[in-house]
């Protein structure tokens, strides 16, 4: 796979002039919840929505554990910001981004896993959710996928009404996105790629990602700091997939007023009549952080 962007290979694909509408990254995003306490002390990485009922699940490393052993905790959390429920798993990655499927044998979480000495995951993992569960690598309940042959690291968002995933991945070379038919990839197939390119130059630190029709969004940036104070450098980005092109970018001060306010997952949920797109930031201290979601709604 190579190029800026193959195009539109496989079914699926959208024709030039079936732009989907897009979200003003410019307008003033409403909290969901703030100040909310996860099932561990550390800082959330993203955060995906259940498709057919909404359910949110956060996930974080875990507390205790080096960062690069890629062990996390995912918390299911209420629209309140109040703890359902949580797992854990053990070698898995760094969860910059991960997606949530219900299918024939329940909920499952789309989560790099098989973590490498970088602290990334180098396949993507599907995992059964089960609320007080550990499951290492080799869980039986656990299954391997490597849709994209050529990645060497594993991240994902899913478009769940369009039947596409996003796959960001590390070729060994660069840093690339490929757009796959999702029902191909839940099958546990290689398929063609609709699109696959490299990732745009001209963003941050890169902390999310989300996948909505020909759209998607990213958000970058880092935590307030003595060389980055309020309101921050957090920018939210469009890509357009079917070309590769970075084609907005807008700085974000959404909860401009948290501390410390590192930008950390992207995602979208269409369970509230429009769709919308979810921000996250972490707040609080060294042992006390806590997850701050914010939403977008498309006029």
């Amino acid at each position: 796979m190579s190029g800026l962007a193959t195009g539109l290979l496989g079914a699926g694909a959208w024709p030039a002039s079936a732009a989907s509408p897009s979200f003003d990254l410019g307008a003033e995003a409403v909290p969901l919840f703030t100040g909310a306490s996860l099932s561990s002390e550390t800082i959330q990485q993203s955060f995906a929505f259940e498709p057919d009922h909404g359910r949110l699940f956060v996930a974080q490393l875990l507390a205790g554990s080096a960062g690069k052993a890629g062990d996390l905790r995912i918390t299911e959390m209420d629209r309140r910001g109040r703890i359902r429920g949580w797992m854990t798993l053990l070698g898995y990655g760094h969860a910059v981004s991960f997606g949530v499927h219900r299918g024939r044998r329940g909920l499952d979480l789309w989560i790099e896993g098989r973590v490498n000495d970088n602290g990334y995951g180098t396949v993507l993992k599907q995992v059964p959710w089960q609320h007080g569960a550990t499951m290492e690598q080799d869980d039986p309940r656990t299954i391997d996928h490597q849709p994209v042959p050529d990645a060497q690291e594993y991240t994902c968002a899913i478009d769940h009404r369009a039947g596409r995933m996003a796959i960001c991945y590390w070729s060994g070379v660069d840093k690339r996105v490929a757009i796959l038919p999702l029902r191909e990839v839940l099958r546990g197939r290689v398929p063609d790629p609709v699109a696959d390119f490299a990732r745009p130059e001209g963003l941050g630190t890169f902390q999310g990602y989300a996948l909505d029709g020909d759209s998607m969004y990213t958000i970058d940036g880092n935590s307030y700091s003595d060389t980055n104070p309020v309101p921050g450098n957090t920018h939210l980005g469009r890509i357009d997939w079917r070309t590769g092109e970075l084609v907005e970018r807008l700085h974000n001060v959404t909860g401009a007023d948290l501390d410390f306010r590192e930008p950390e997952g992207l995602a979208i949920d269409y369970r509230q009549g429009r769709p919308r797109l979810y921000l996250g930031f972490a707040s609080g201290v060294v042992g006390d952080r806590r997850s701050n979601i914010y939403y977008l709604e498309r006029c």
